[in-house]
């Protein structure tokens, strides 16, 4: 068998341990006070990890072309899953939200898996030539949508629209239909934002954020606080004042504003860097892989990560609203890790087919 893409295994590994230590330095304080144990947050998000590389590794080993038929069974299991996050005694309700199905052993988000199940169900689909599919393919990102959006999680739900989108486009298929979506993806994006008061409250902030005086302005003021307080060198590693519990989310979805504030302005552009790198290697592998179905998966895996990135890494820096969306590799969470440990390690399989680097 022909290598794997080196660079983007290392840059993967790279970010998984950069994780593991600033999530183990946000979470310290916190864990503490929470659990008395410091170590509870890193104890259990490195039994992720070490699953989530175990599986990179098995996923490199098997053939991707594996996935092409069982890309309709896939599809299936990830609709069901999502129903059963609103069966009581399966679906865990928490926050106002219905996100997780609680296997006993492990909380399970069923969207993490739908991310990676979409990309391998559309790549098999599109990677053959079919006319007239345009309604069967709304119909279906409809479906998903409809059950992520009622869970509610927004955040997700534009993840997968840009990645169903992004994998659509780059099959070849007609963009004609696209003029009359966008109006209406935005009219429906305004409408879902007005029936939900928290969504209202985080456009208003993102809007105004210096003049908000709302509650849901005081997380977006502590993560530029955060950013604020770094500076160009940061107040280096440990140092943070934002993890003494005054930053929200300090170790999911706003970790990345800790070490923002402990390696400054020069630390956060070397990882956000490190994730160009790596969505560059991704998008390369996408074009040189030897067929259709290779290219759109690789494409599509690519996409929904580098969409996550973008995203979170708008949020805080105030450059988009807050979705609650993680930093992938970084952020805790071990559905989240495992998917896309197990995504690059389909990805590492796919460049096994690229001649050149």
């Amino acid at each position: 068998m022909k290598r794997i893409d080196t660079l983007l295994l290392m840059i993967v590994i790279g970010l998984v341990l950069f994780g593991l230590l600033m999530i183990y330095d946000a979470s310290s304080v916190i864990a503490f006070r929470d659990f008395g144990d410091k170590f509870h947050y890193i104890k259990s998000q490195l039994v992720w990890a070490v699953v989530g590389i175990v599986l990179l590794f098995i996923f490199t080993r098997i053939n991707y072309h594996v996935f092409f038929n069982f890309s309709p069974i896939l599809l299936v299991s990830a609709i069901v899953l999502l129903v059963l996050v609103f069966i009581p005694g399966i679906g865990v309700h928490t926050l106002g939200a219905n996100r997780w199905i609680n296997l006993h052993f492990f909380i399970l988000q069923p969207t993490e898996f739908v991310k990676l199940v979409l990309a391998i169900y559309l790549a098999a689909w599109f990677s053959q030539k079919e006319k007239g599919r345009f309604l069967a393919f709304a119909l279906l990102i409809g479906l998903v949508l409809l059950l992520i959006m009622a869970q509610p999680d927004m955040g997700t739900a534009i993840i997968i629209l840009c990645e169903a989108m992004a994998i659509y486009i780059l099959s070849g298929s007609s963009l004609k239909y696209f003029g009359l979506v966008f109006p209406a993806l935005a009219v429906l994006g305004f409408i879902l934002i007005k029936l939900a008061p928290y969504r209202t409250a985080r456009l208003a902030t993102f809007l105004a954020v210096d003049q908000s005086v709302s509650n849901a302005s005081y997380q977006v003021r502590q993560i530029l606080i955060a950013l604020g307080s770094g500076g160009i060198f940061g107040l280096g590693l440990g140092n943070s004042m934002q993890k003494y519990a005054y930053l929200p989310e300090n170790v999911t979805d706003s970790i990345f504003a800790i070490i923002a504030e402990e390696l400054g302005l020069l630390g956060s552009l070397v990882l956000i860097s490190v994730f160009c790198v790596l969505i560059w290697r991704g998008l390369y592998i996408a074009s040189h892989a030897k067929d259709m179905f290779g290219k759109l998966l690789a494409g599509g895996i690519t996409i929904f990560i580098g969409i996550q990135v973008v995203i979170n890494l708008g949020a805080m820096t105030a450059l988009l609203p807050l979705t609650g969306v993680p930093l992938p590799f970084i952020s805790y969470g071990g559905s989240s890790l495992l998917i896309d440990l197990t995504a690059i390690g389909i990805l590492l399989n796919v460049s096994r087919t690229v001649e050149k680097r």
